[in-house]
């Protein structure tokens, strides 16, 4: 299993990034994306020692693969495009952009700057237009369906959406505590719960595993 939106002390989440990718290994991941929150201010700070403890912890082979992230979040959405072009050059491999979930009070436009822009993932992106989803296809930007409490709510909305119009869904949880990492086993859950199929489940974690195939091509 894969999670590609994580959290830890380096923003707002409770473990240091070896807890953090502990408790996932021991939950039964196999790969996991450190994104801490970033914006103008931080992520010349943050990507950079994202970067240096993945490729540490990989080197030492300690059972999980990890990838360095970020998720650019609330920020004015005229300058996403160039935060996410900045946080590729800084080591990013898995850019989140947070989206327009209705339970923060996030920049009207977001999501579809995000998605123009290119951005890997559209995290919890709340009333996705189905204009949005069109160019979300065309552009090949990930939607997710989520596990966090409060973005979860419109994690229905986002699944019927993007199976009418074939655009492609990831599992994330957003993990800020122990408490948001889901057993690998009851994952599936989550996607049922969105009225998608155990089928939609598997497409979901082969999107995951193409995203980190994709990481794997450069060095971390």
């Amino acid at each position: 299993m894969i999670d590609l939106h994580t959290h830890s002390l380096w923003s707002d989440g409770e473990l240091i990034p070896a807890e953090l990718a502990r408790r996932f290994a021991v939950a039964g991941y196999k790969a996991l994306a450190i994104t801490d929150h970033g914006d103008q201010s931080n992520i010349d700070l943050i990507i950079p020692r994202i970067v240096a403890f993945c490729r540490e912890s990989n080197q030492q082979q300690e059972g999980i693969r990890l990838i360095p992230g970020i998720e650019l979040t609330h920020v004015p959405p005229s300058v996403i495009p160039s935060l996410i072009g900045r946080s590729r050059k800084l080591g990013a491999k898995v850019v989140v952009v947070h989206g327009e979930t209705i339970v923060e009070p996030v920049a009207p436009g977001t999501n579809r700057i995000a998605i123009e822009a290119a951005a890997d993932i559209l995290a919890h992106p709340g009333l996705i237009t189905e204009e949005e989803v069109m160019l979300a296809k065309e552009q090949g930007v990930y939607l997710e369906i989520t596990s966090r409490k409060g973005h979860s709510l419109t994690n229905g909305h986002v699944a019927r959406l993007a199976r009418t119009k074939g655009v492609s869904l990831v599992l994330n949880s957003d993990a800020h505590n122990p408490g948001d990492i889901w057993p690998a086993a009851r994952l599936h859950e989550v996607v049922l719960g969105a009225g998608l199929t155990e089928a939609d489940y598997k497409t979901m974690m082969a999107n995951a595993e193409h995203m980190v195939e994709r990481c794997l091509t450069s060095k971390i």
